[in-house]
């Protein structure tokens, strides 16, 4: 927006068409923005959700392995 203002500026045009344009410069970079968060964050979510899954499984064979079963008691008992 402040891009838009400054152009305008230099260029000497009327404040409402430069008022005009920098909105709709706002809009157009605001949905880009919504839109590449929005991928960020499905994608983050992701990574971060098979890393978990990943490090319960290695702990449930870790657990499985020294004869725990999946109630927390030996299997001995």
């Amino acid at each position: 927006m402040g891009l838009v203002v400054l152009r305008g500026a230099i260029r000497g045009e009327a404040a409402g068409d430069v008022a005009i344009e920098a909105i709709v410069a706002l809009a157009v970079f605001a949905a880009i923005g919504g839109v590449a968060g929005w991928i960020t964050d499905y994608l983050v979510r992701d990574a971060v959700e098979q890393q978990f899954r990943t490090r319960v499984d290695w702990y449930r064979q870790g657990l499985i392995d020294s004869g725990y079963t999946e109630q927390g008691s030996p299997k001995d008992e």
